[in-house]
């Protein structure tokens, strides 16, 4: 089995019509990534071993675990042989924080608090978006269309989601893949915020159903416009009113649907 940028190819034997016929098939590659802030492992993930600078970055913001790349003074990347991880060292304020928040999460045993901590955080409210921006509903199938030609894994292993970021003066400019469509969108925050992309006015694409955890990722990032391919789930309107966040789904060639914040879509 050979690797490429998230990517494997491995032999297979394809049955067809009543016969075999031997070749490869290119899959999509998933490993365990371990994101390490201040030498303490905050979450492992399972996700496509590409782009973890960005992931790492991305998953740090839209968790809130930074307010802005620059907090994190220091990262490398350490590849193993149980997985892969994205250390980082945060910058003083943002290191003390974190610090004291697991201190508070270790001190009790057997009280739930953790478990109360991690429902708090399920349920937290969205950040608030400004206010502006727009897209014009034409513009919407054309996005969807340059996504999908920007999906290089997915077009070799159909196994990836993806995520697009679309301004009004550029369209989409800028996309990143996973196997996990959270994960996807963590590297696209990540590399937005890399190169200092300022975010109130643009829309953020997916390939994905919409999760109450994907419109409370795009309100970290301060997205004003989340269009998907698949249906939201309720929790994930209510979440996307909360935010002021206008959320567009079942997005197709010959139409979408709209479900908050109409204003922003132009006929």
């Amino acid at each position: 089995m050979t690797d490429r940028d998230g990517v494997a190819s491995a032999p297979r034997a394809r049955w067809s019509n009543g016969q075999i016929e031997l070749g490869e098939r290119e899959l999509a590659e998933e490993a365990a990534v371990a994101l390490v802030h201040d030498a303490t492992a905050t979450a492992v993930m399972m996700a496509t071993p590409a782009d973890l600078e960005d992931f790492g970055v991305g998953f740090s913001l839209t968790e809130r675990l930074i307010e802005t790349a620059d907090e994190i003074r220091d990262l490398e990347i350490a590849a193993g042989p149980l997985g892969v991880e994205v250390r980082m060292w945060l910058a003083g304020e943002r290191g003390a924080a974190l610090a004291a928040r697991r201190r508070q999460l270790a001190g009790p045993t057997g009280c739930g608090l953790c478990g109360l901590d991690s429902l708090a955080e399920a349920a937290r409210p969205p950040r608030p978006v400004p206010e502006g921006g727009a897209i014009d509903a034409a513009q919407i199938a054309a996005a969807l269309d340059a996504l999908a030609a920007a999906q290089t894994i997915g077009a070799a292993t159909r196994a990836a989601h993806a995520a697009g970021w679309w301004t009004p003066d550029q369209g989409l400019s800028l996309a990143r893949e996973d196997v996990g469509r959270h994960n996807a969108l963590d590297k696209l925050a990540g590399a937005l915020a890399r190169a200092g992309r300022p975010t109130a006015v643009g829309a953020v694409f997916l390939t994905s159903r919409v999760s109450v955890e994907m419109v409370q990722k795009t309100a970290a990032l301060g997205a004003p416009i989340l269009v998907a391919v698949s249906a939201p789930t309720a929790l994930a309107v209510r979440t996307a009113e909360a935010a002021g966040i206008t959320l567009i789904a079942v997005a197709r060639a010959d139409g979408f649907e709209v479900f908050t914040r109409p204003e922003r879509v132009k006929a």
